[in-house]
């Protein structure tokens, strides 16, 4: 059995999967768990170790297709389906579910959990699905549905030792400036922090977000660093060992990796009272805030009393919170458990 992944957002770049992106980064993960795995294209060519094939080219007898582009799974059983065999698609949903807001988006979401086995980035993600899949589809369809999850983790061997940065350093943790992460509250706080004490801000952003109105603001602070992505996983683990604290304040994530990936470098995060955080932290986790005036409060702290907060956060989780993350945001159980799902779901990979 071949596994072709779909990937509307996917590129090839001289011979490689190209992006730094959340998507991109899966769709390489997803290839070193499925070797041999095939990328679903609009022209068919070869590249460095796999194949790009447009869909129409699959077997469909002999292909799973893990769809990341969920709403359209029914158009890729279709186009697959005129063969007149019985196509396999898996949905990988990886991303917020809230982000369909649209009354046919939503139901077309739901249709497609209904009719193809379901593999979600967290269980949150898994139970929103499930409350989708309930709400907009018929007991029929709803009851039958296959929903599984793990977290998606991270690769810790990638993790760096700690370099404390004289003057400490705020993270802006995502890569983009959307409405959802609300980054005017971010740098609102920031700003107010810093007139209070000495802190360095960094934000890594995507190309297409460098040039907004936020990230030119902030770029002409004499105490902030505007710029593009790294180059490589090594150069982003880098920085995070030298990262302080950093400041999350999304409105909605499905799971939460760039602040996974900084907590286990040995950042404080300071987070935002909502599930989608608590879901990530220990029970008890002493820096969640509800206002503006709550994030430069545990902000200023973690800037100005790190060791402490540090020492808080190991009590909190048993002596050892960086292990407590370890223990469960490890890709390896990501990639055992999404490889073991294709299997009981379709057979022999």
């Amino acid at each position: 059995m071949t596994i072709a992944i779909k990937y509307a957002a996917s590129f090839v770049e001289d011979g490689h999967v190209g992006g730094h992106e959340a998507g991109a980064t899966l769709v390489r993960r997803l290839m070193r768990v499925f070797p041999g795995a095939k990328l679903v294209g609009g022209r068919a060519r070869h590249a460095e170790g796999f194949d790009v094939v447009p869909l129409e080219y699959l077997d469909p007898a002999d292909t799973v297709v893990i769809n990341m582009d969920v709403v359209d799974s029914i158009a890729v059983w279709r186009t697959l389906s005129a063969s007149g065999s019985d196509p396999k698609v898996m949905n990988f949903v990886w991303w917020n579910t809230s982000q369909f807001t649209h009354e046919v988006q939503r139901a077309a979401l739901a249709l497609s959990c209904a009719l193809f086995p379901t593999f979600a980035n967290s269980e949150r993600t898994a139970t929103e699905i499930k409350e989708i899949v309930s709400a907009l589809t018929v007991p029929t369809l709803a009851e039958k549905a296959q929903i599984s999850w793990v977290n998606l983790g991270i690769r810790l061997e990638h993790v760096q030792p700690r370099e404390e940065p004289t003057v400490p350093i705020v993270l802006y943790p995502a890569i983009y400036l959307s409405d959802r992460k609300q980054p005017q509250l971010f740098l609102d706080v920031v700003e107010r922090v810093h007139r209070r004490t000495p802190i360095n801000v960094e934000m890594r952003l995507h190309e297409s977000h460098l040039i907004s109105e936020k990230a030119m603001w902030l770029s002409r602070k004499d105490w902030a660093w505007v710029g593009p992505l790294t180059a490589t996983r090594e150069d982003y683990y880098h920085h995070l060992a030298r990262t302080t604290a950093f400041l999350a304040t999304a409105v909605e994530e499905s799971y939460g990796l760039e602040y996974v990936e900084a907590m286990v470098a040995g950042a404080v995060g300071v987070f935002p009272d909502r599930p989608w955080a608590r879901a990530l932290l220990p029970q008890g986790y002493p820096f969640l805030y509800s206002d503006a005036a709550g994030a430069e409060a545990l902000l200023y702290r973690a800037v100005t009393d790190t060791a402490a907060c540090r020492a808080e956060l190991d009590q909190l989780a048993g002596g050892d919170f960086v292990g407590w993350l370890r223990q469960r945001h490890d890709d390896d159980e990501f990639e055992k458990a999404i490889a073991d799902k294709v299997h009981d779901w379709f057979g022999a990979v």
